[in-house]
């Protein structure tokens, strides 16, 4: 048995103007969600019970240091890959875009974790989860948000129906 994690990157600053979009960083908030994050990570009992993990983040700054923050040098990550083609603002990014890309970089045995952004992630966790997240749904898929869906081993990832096994929101 395997698993995917679905994240969306932590609260970052608000873009500026004459600023780029990719640059903006995580602010003290964000910051905290990543260390909450970061806790569950490291606990065989909370999320470090999915992995370990082949992880595929944006090349954005807020997610790579979401990934810095909350999953660096935790026994959760075993494997990263960074990708510019999950990054929605030099284009609309679907989540059959984004699982494209995981499915390229899955080993097929052992789970997976996707650092993203909305709309993108909230698009592939209500395809992947259906009913089952509609409470994340009505929340609009919050900032530092993880959900777990279970995967079947030796079969790269689709867009099909996983069951979701748990939400993990850090509530800073």
């Amino acid at each position: 048995m395997r698993y995917l994690t679905v994240v969306r990157h932590a609260k970052a600053a608000p873009g500026e103007l004459g600023h780029s979009d990719f640059d903006r960083p995580l602010t003290a908030r964000g910051r905290a969600q990543c260390e909450m994050l970061r806790t569950w990570a490291n606990d065989p009992g909370a999320l470090g019970a999915f992995g370990p993990v082949t992880a595929l983040v944006s090349s954005s700054a807020r997610t790579r240091e979401t990934y810095a923050v909350a999953f660096a040098g935790t026994p959760f990550v075993h494997a990263l890959e960074t990708s510019e083609k999950i990054y929605n603002v030099k284009r609309d990014v679907s989540a059959d875009d984004v699982l494209g890309e995981l499915a390229a970089i899955d080993p097929l045995n052992e789970s997976l974790m996707i650092i993203g952004h909305n709309p993108t992630v909230f698009e592939m966790a209500v395809l992947l989860g259906g009913t089952d997240v509609a409470e994340l749904a009505r929340a609009k898929f919050p900032t530092a948000c993880a959900i777990v869906f279970q995967i079947p081993d030796n079969e790269p990832v689709h867009i099909r129906r996983y069951e979701y096994v748990k939400g993990f929101i850090p509530e800073v």
